[in-house]
This record gives C-alpha cells, sequence and structure tokens, in this order.
C-alpha cells in the first residue's frame, strides 16, 4: 500500500511581496500635506476667523438657502423628470417622437449654461415683453370675428419674470433634462428586453412595464451619475447672476469680499459651503447607490467565503 503522506509539499516559507515605491509614495504625499497645512496656519491673509463670520451672515444663508439648495432641488426636479420623459421618447418607435427628442437634446447640450440664463434673463424678455395664455391664434379670430374678447385667459409680464428665481431654476431644469436623457436613455437599455418581454406576457403595457418593471431595475445605473449631475448642479447655482438672481449663496459672498476688500476670505467662505453641500450629496448618493444595488454582484466581505458545508482539509 503506498503511503500518500509523503507526496504533500513541506511547510512553505512565505514572504510578502515588498513594495517600497508604495512608502516613497507616502512620505512625498505627507510632505506635501504637511507643506499645504503649514501655509494654511502661518499664511495670515487667508483669514480663516473672518471666512467663517462671512458664512454665517444673514444674506449668505439666505443665498444657500434660496439660491443654491432650493434652485437645485427644483432644477433637478425638472430634469429627472424632464429626463425621463425624453429618454422614453428617444426610445419610442415614433419616428417624430425621436426627432423631437433628439433635437431637445443636440439645442440644451449644446447651449453652454451661462449663456442660456444670460438670453432668458435679458433676450426673451427683449424678444417678447408678454404672452398670452389663450386659444390658439385667439386674438387673430376675435379680431376677424369683430369680438371684444380675444381668449385671452392669462398675461405673463416676461420682463418681470424673467429676473426671478423661479426662471433660473427652469433654465437650469431644462438644460439638466438634456444630460439627464441620456443617462436615463443608458439606463434602460442596461436592462435586458426579457424584462419588457416577461411583463408584457404578464398582462402589462408598455407604461406599466416601464414603470414597474425597467426603471426600479435601471436606476442601479442611474443612480451614480444623477448624483454626479446633482452635485454639479449646486455649483452651476453660481451662474444664476446672469438672470440676475442675488439671493445666491456666490454672489452674496462675493459682494461681502467686494465690499468689504476681504476677498480670499469670501472665496473660503463660499467654498466651504459649497464642499459642506457636496459631501452631504455624497453620502446621500452612496446609500442610494446602496439601496438600488442589492442583489447586484457579490459582497467584498463573502466574496471569498467557503460554501455551506464544505469540509475542511
Amino acid at each position: 500500500m503506498t503511503d500518500t503522506t509523503t507526496d504533500r509539499p513541506g511547510v512553505i516559507d512565505a514572504r510578502p511581496v515588498r513594495h517600497p515605491g508604495r512608502w516613497v509614495a507616502l512620505a512625498v504625499i505627507l510632505v506635501l500635506v504637511a507643506m499645504l497645512v503649514s501655509s494654511f496656519l502661518t499664511n495670515e491673509r487667508w483669514n480663516f476667523p473672518k471666512a467663517l463670520e462671512i458664512m454665517r451672515q444673514t444674506p449668505v444663508l439666505e443665498g444657500l438657502w434660496k439660491g443654491t439648495i432650493i434652485g437645485t432641488i427644483g432644477s433637478m426636479v425638472i430634469g429627472i423628470v424632464g429626463g425621463i420623459i425624453i429618454a422614453v421618447l428617444r426610445l419610442s418607435e415614433n419616428p417624430i417622437l425621436r426627432g423631437v427628442s433628439f433635437v431637445y437634446t443636440w439645442f440644451f447640450r449644446g447651449i453652454p449654461r451661462l449663456v442660456l440664463l444670460a438670453m432668458i434673463g435679458s433676450g426673451v424678455g427683449f424678444l417678447y415683453n408678454r404672452l398670452d395664455f389663450g386659444l390658439p391664434f385667439g386674438q387673430q379670430l376675435a379680431s376677424f370675428m369683430g369680438l371684444s374678447s380675444d381668449f385671452t385667459f392669462f398675461t405673463l409680464n416676461v420682463n418681470q419674470f424673467s429676473s426671478t428665481l423661479l426662471a433660473g431654476i427652469i433654465g437650469l431644469g431644462l438644460s439638466e433634462a438634456a444630460y439627464m436623457a441620456e443617462i436615463a436613455r443608458a439606463g434602460i437599455l442596461s436592462v435586458d428586453k426579457g424584462q419588457a418581454e416577461a411583463a408584457s406576457a404578464l398582462g402589462m403595457n408598455r407604461g406599466q412595464a416601464m414603470r414597474r418593471i425597467v426603471l426600479p431595475q435601471a436606476m442601479r445605473v442611474i443612480v451614480p451619475p444623477t448624483g454626479n449631475e446633482t452635485i454639479a448642479m449646486v455649483k452651476d447655482t453660481s451662474l444664476l447672476s446672469a438672470i440676475p438672481v442675488i439671493t445666491e449663496l456666490y454672489y452674496q459672498t462675493s459682494a461681502i469680499g467686494n465690499r468689504t476688500l476681504l476677498i480670499m476670505p469670501a472665496f473660503v467662505a463660499v467654498t466651504a459651503w459649497y464642499l459642506i453641500v457636496g459631501s452631504v450629496l455624497m453620502v446621500g448618493q452612496y446609500f442610494l447607490e446602496k439601496r438600488f444595488g442589492r442583489g447586484f454582484g457579490t459582497p467584498s466581505n463573502k466574496r471569498f467565503a467557503r460554501p455551506a458545508g464544505a469540509g475542511g482539509a
């Protein structure tokens, strides 16, 4: 009978691979960080106490709440809802709907947001100082028929409306919808077509299948870039000064810096607020990704776990 114990290898003296380059890189990074911190602490021109004081001033807090936070929420609501609608139209079998959605995406992705907001703030009011809402061609019909009423139900003063926060939110939202349309379209296309076919076999129409089956699965792909777009929108609200909207974070801190000649403390204050808001949104994005990513992939802590019932050597 053969002794199988002699076939086993001896004790393996495994040694970890040396990585001297990592330690050199760590040392260089630590030196650079120390130099950066030292420049912050030793250069009095940063004036961090004054920056903290500017952060707490009422106009700055009002601009943070109204212009930045409310502006971001309103713009993203319009952008997400509009983007999903445009993405569905882009994937429609109707060539007219596909063409309309393509032209919309092409137009708003091609115009810089600063130019778009400037046009809304001054150009639209110059072209159309008032907008009448009523029956189509109501004024022409009333004039032709000799009626006293021109079938106008509501009149909007464009010059007054174009300089409001609502006009800025609409402008940013329309621009964001073009980008969200491509994000939503990529998410919808990432879902296997068999899911929609199975929903159709269960008696669901196309709208029900989209709401109940396709979009929930597409959220895994949609959420990460949407989080990036939301954080970018927080910074893009600084463009509302082109409307012009003065109840906005950057506008208020810049005005305080110019008035008091404390330029760098004002920049530090507005940077700190943007970092705080962006950090909060990053935490929210992490939990949303975790929620919609359930059931996809393998958790890292269980990747190399031994299957249940497996015996040891």
